[in-house]
């Protein structure tokens, strides 16, 4: 039977060798027909020479997130021969460099066979050795895109795009694409069974990763400075952030840039330059992954209660300790909410798309300011260094900084007294100056030993308990401020309900649909942020069995609800998936049919 925009691609490679820039190739071409797509590329954190692959999901109806079982496997890394072939789904494809026959041991009866001498046909046509590796994977580009009825010349534009300024590289890879093409024309039947139609379903929606969409978004959000330590798989937010401020962030009299970047010597010297820029008024942020924010969590604490802005930025990975670190997962949430020791909690900002990446990352250092606290924003590696298909940013030029409670020196000089740590709008944010403001007032020395309400050092227990109740009043604001969760129904329609949060959206969107279709309608909520605002307890109180669906082994979110919350443990059900890659709405649809389900003894 015929399927239309409706199937999945997984390249096998070796790590090193050039193929991700190629797969690429393959998924937006698919894009620009007009067809969603979605691209995981599963990559192992030596530089070269281990098994890496890239999964490519089309999808009619807009499913962007990973689906189990491969209809096509481009397999040309003879070291994951046996897996590659074990996951395709049976009555699919496997597609691989014929140059040498396929031993016997690597047969299915129940898939089909598709040998391109890929090698064979690059030695052929090219000299250089550099060439023949690299056109190895245009070859097989070409041949799936005419196996999926993929226009080439959508391809060749790309090419155009890809190589401008290098135009002398565009005939040697188209020609490498139409030797792919040919080949299966003259030796195989195509387009196969489920290949791609032109659409026009997706708008004006743009592919883009969520760290370079984060790193946008701090320079619209007017970073001026960042500090940070090399981590996979923070690092290229932080070249993003550079790249987009050279063009973005000059000086148009000068020439001369307006904004500093810094390679601190560890983890824990990054947050603390991020703060001290923080202090001195700049907008300020660094970005890490898990064991980062291990390393900064002294620090975080200091901002916390000395009452200083930060930004930080945690693209999460697959841990404990070095963990699988080019693996996603979402499991730092229980230690950045309550990163330092003592009573400790922090602002989060849980983006789903880069869409949001941009927009939380912008909107991030208003709220650091407003709040005078750390505020740290909770991606991970599946949507940092993935290509998703988001909505255009938006940014309105009238917009204007948040700086929050910032006196001036006219302020200054009206006021009779100051005191750094005083409450006295009963929001639990005091007022607080930028060194240099005015000569003689406004300074106070910034501790982050016990104080009182004018900055003072103290240690009497009443005046430490009076500053740590008002910081949890300045929680309690801050959950007025900060996204509010997504409800994806109006009212109560199931005693069952989902949570989710993160890249999870993608999965548990399609679950939801699913369990519709069944006729088991299931109500669902998004969390977009921490500290949980009242709106959240009061949904899950509704439900009989809610489902929190997490990327991680302990269940984080699900812990945190019920220690902020105090909700009935038995209320909330696991669905924890830990393996490093993304979920899945057939991992979440078992594991609710499970629970649901479950034969009667």
């Amino acid at each position: 039977m015929s399927r239309v925009n409706d199937f999945v691609v997984r390249f096998a490679n070796v790590n090193g060798t050039g193929s991700a820039s190629a797969n690429y190739l393959f998924a937006k071409s698919v894009f620009r027909m007009g067809v969603p797509v979605s691209a995981k590329n599963i990559f192992p954190s030596n530089i070269q020479g281990l098994p890496t692959w890239y999964e490519v999901r089309v999808s009619e109806k807009g499913y962007l997130g990973r689906k189990e079982g491969i209809d096509l496997m481009v397999s040309v890394n003879p070291q994951s021969f046996k897996k590659d072939i074990a996951s395709i789904k049976s009555g699919g494809y496997f597609l691989y460099d014929s140059t040498k026959p396929l031993h016997d041991e690597f047969l299915r009866e129940d898939i089909h066979f598709i040998g391109v001498p890929l090698m064979d046909i690059c030695n052929r046509e090219f000299t250089d050795p550099r060439q023949k590796q690299l056109f190895k994977n245009i070859v097989y580009v070409g041949a799936i895109a005419r196996l999926l009825n993929i226009d080439t010349s959508v391809i060749e534009g790309l090419f155009a795009e890809q190589f401008q300024g290098k135009e002398k590289l565009i005939a040697p890879n188209v020609k490498a694409l139409h030797l792919g093409s040919d080949y299966v024309k003259d030796h195989f039947t195509y387009p196969l069974e489920f290949h791609v139609e032109a659409r026009d379903l997706v708008g004006d929606a743009i592919m883009i990763d969520g760290n370079s969409a984060a790193g946008l978004g701090a320079v619209y959000g007017g970073a001026s400075v960042v500090s940070w330590y090399p981590i996979t798989p923070s690092t290229s937010l932080v070249s993003a952030f550079e790249d987009y401020a050279k063009k973005l962030r000059k000086d148009p009299l000068t020439g001369k840039n307006n904004y500093s970047i810094v390679q601190a010597e560890d983890e824990l010297a990054a947050i603390g330059m991020a703060i001290g820029a923080n202090w001195n008024g700049a907008r300020s942020f660094t970005a890490t992954s898990g064991p980062g924010v291990s390393l900064m969590s002294e620090f975080l604490g200091l901002a916390y209660y000395s009452e200083l802005p930060v930004v930080l930025v945690d693209v999460q990975r697959s841990g404990p300790s070095t963990g699988m670190p080019t693996r996603t997962q979402q499991s730092d949430f229980i230690s950045a909410a309550y990163a330092s020791h003592g009573d400790t909690k922090h602002v989060l900002l849980i983006p789903s798309t880069p869409t949001e990446c941009f927009d939380m990352m912008a909107d991030a250092f208003d709220y650091a300011e407003q709040l005078q606290t750390p505020v740290i924003m909770m991606s991970d590696l599946d949507l940092g260094m993935n290509d998703h298909m988001t909505t255009p940013f938006k940014w309105d030029d009238n917009r204007k900084y948040n700086r929050g409670k910032v006196l001036t020196a006219d302020q200054l000089e009206s006021l009779p007294s100051w005191g750094r740590y005083r409450d006295v709008d009963g929001d639990g944010i005091p007022y607080r100056t930028i060194p240099a403001t005015h000569p003689t007032k406004g300074s106070y020395f910034t501790r982050g030993s016990s104080h009182d309400e004018n900055a003072a050092y103290s240690e009497d227990s009443p005046t430490y308990v009076r500053i740590m109740d008002r910081l949890l009043r300045k929680l309690e604001t801050a959950k007025k401020m900060i996204p509010a969760p997504q409800f994806y129904q109006e009212g109560k329609n199931s005693d069952t309900a989902i949570v989710f949060y993160g890249t999870s959206m993608h999965a548990a969107e399609e679950a939801i649909d699913i369990l519709k279709n069944e006729g088991a309608p299931i109500d669902a909520m998004r969390l977009k942020s921490f500290p949980f605002c009242d709106e959240v307890g009061q949904f899950i109180e509704q439900y009989d069995n809610v489902f929190v669906i997490e990327q991680n082994r302990d269940a984080q979110m699900r812990s945190l609800l019920i220690n902020e919350l105090e909700i009935n443990p038995k209320k909330l059900v696991k669905v924890l998936n830990y393996d490093g890659t993304p979920i899945t709405a057939d991992f979440i649809l078992k594991n609710i049919h499970q629970h649901l389900f479950q034969p009667i003894n």
